[in-house]
């Protein structure tokens, strides 16, 4: 599986669901909920409830969650390695600031309160890029700021202590953990975890 413009960066698990996903299907399908009533910015009323001015949108994809933050009057930036779906973010929101970058290597010379994962974007991540990813994410935390990671838990994807480790390895401590964006109350059952660290 290939596509034009992708690198050696891309897990073979993101190029499996870049295969199997239409990107026209998948960007009106969250317009078409929006336009139906659903609450979809589950991620972005987590992230507001910590009162953020600043967020990093790591993994941001197509902007959803980061032109949400935006709307309600955060300062966003977005990053992301795929360009297609870069291509979409920038096109629903040209007034965002957009970065193409393996986020193992990101370097944006500056921190935020918030720096949220808000999807699987660590499991679609090649496994020895993970813990590098985590470190160069917690580089970009503020000092009294948080990384908030949400991800679905498969057991051929990354679980919650590997996500711990790797977080205390770059300095950070986990506050808080739950089972899905609505806060709701963490079992080791569940097969969704969003978790909240700081600086240690």
């Amino acid at each position: 599986v290939a596509f034009p413009g992708m690198t050696p960066e891309f897990s073979e698990s993101w190029l499996q669901w870049r295969a199997a996903t239409d990107l026209d299907e998948y960007e009106t399908r969250w317009d078409r909920r929006a336009a139906e009533g659903d609450d979809v910015h589950g991620e972005a009323d987590f992230v507001m409830h910590h009162g953020p001015t600043s967020v990093l949108d790591a993994g941001c994809g197509m902007g959803r969650v980061g032109i949400e933050l935006h709307r309600r009057g955060v300062d966003v930036v977005g990053a992301d390695l795929d360009p297609d779906l870069l291509e979409r973010a920038r096109r629903r929101a040209p007034h965002l600031d957009w970065h193409e970058v393996d986020l193992a290597d990101l370097e944006l010379g500056r921190t935020f309160d918030i720096v949220v994962m808000a999807g699987n974007v660590l499991p679609f991540a090649r496994p020895e890029r993970r813990p590098l990813m985590i470190a160069a994410l917690a580089r970009h935390v503020a000092p009294t700021g948080l990384l908030i990671a949400g991800a679905s838990l498969r057991p051929d994807w990354p679980g919650v202590d590997d996500q711990d480790d790797w977080a205390g390895t770059a300095g950070l401590a986990r506050v808080d953990r739950f089972a899905g964006w609505g806060r709701e109350p963490w079992v080791p059952t569940a097969d969704y975890a969003v978790s909240v660290y700081r600086t240690a």
